[in-house]
């Protein structure tokens, strides 16, 4: 029997999500189990996605933000000849297409094209909204969504296997790309049609797969009360970021929101910096005001 301990912890589990559960399934799962109500997922999953899900508890919430700029890389299988309403081959087949001519030079020709900063149309059948409701939620009641074209940054791209129909791909991305548009863009090039059949989120950020758990990892170990082991600290994510430890007075000044001067120990050498107690609590994340020339709190986290 599954025993529920119930305690306010601070940290970021990192979860292989599997195929067909939402990342708000896992949220929800995991806020039953852990009895935490702050708690919260950093960049959605597709259903038909598996692999890395930062999810954030307690006061690890407050750092969503920072987590959503990570660049991600993901394993993609994608089928040719086929265009579906979802974009992914778990939706309505809405056309297909020939593949005749189509040779690995060709793809790798479109592939290259897709490098850079690019504009891309997000999925109708997505978790974006558009009058205060969800892409999806309007697509399927049948309400026309007016889809916003968004710029992202795709960093790489690299074929790693040719099988027509059938050819995988890894992609690095930065924020907001949707691999679902990349593969459907790729049918459109191409003139015969393209769709995810499996898609995998190998890193994100400084998080890998290989450091991913399962959900049965993740329920074994709340059965024996060891789950707060397998969280990162809120602040192993920033720590490149310049770090300062204050006294006594300069902490409470961070602590009501007030800026600091910068010093020997603060040179304003990047826009974000660590701040730490005398007591190596992670306290607060300050950023550098050019027009001020002071370091004001952006994030201060309680004892």
């Amino acid at each position: 029997m599954l025993v529920v301990v119930r305690m306010s912890i601070d940290g970021i589990l990192i979860v292989n999500k599997p195929k067909s559960k939402t990342s708000y399934d896992i949220v929800a799962w995991l806020k039953r189990l852990s009895g935490e109500r702050r708690v919260g997922h950093a960049g959605t999953l597709d259903p038909i996605a598996t692999g890395v899900l930062p999810v954030c508890f307690g006061q690890s919430t407050k750092i969503v933000q920072f987590l959503i700029d990570f660049t991600k890389t993901y394993f993609t299988e994608i089928q040719l000849g086929v265009t579906t309403d979802t974009y992914d081959s778990e939706g309505k087949v809405l056309k297909q297409g020939s593949i005749t001519g189509i040779t690995r030079e060709k793809v790798e020709e479109v592939l290259a094209s897709f490098r850079g900063v690019i504009e891309q149309t997000p999925p109708v059948y997505s978790a974006l909204k558009d009058r205060g409701k969800r892409y999806y939620q309007l697509a399927r009641a049948g309400i026309p969504v007016s889809v916003k074209v968004r710029r992202v940054e795709i960093i790489s791209v690299e074929l790693l296997e040719w099988s027509p129909p059938f050819l995988v791909i890894v992609v690095e991305c930065g924020k907001g790309t949707y691999i679902r548009s990349l593969a459907h863009k790729l049918g459109q090039l191409l003139s015969c049609g393209a769709c995810v059949t499996n898609l995998t989120r190998l890193s994100y950020g400084p998080f890998s797969i290989d450091e991913a758990l399962s959900m049965s990892e993740i329920e074994s170990a709340f059965e024996t009360n060891s789950w707060a082991e397998l969280l990162f600290p809120m602040d192993s994510v920033f720590l490149t970021w310049p770090a300062i430890t204050v006294d006594e007075k300069q902490e409470l000044a961070v602590r009501n929101g007030s800026p600091l001067s910068p010093g020997d120990k603060l040179a304003p050498s990047s826009e974000y910096c660590r701040v730490y107690s005398r007591d190596g609590d992670f306290i607060a994340i300050l950023r550098f005001a050019s027009d001020s020339g002071l370091w004001c709190p952006v994030k201060v986290f309680a004892c």
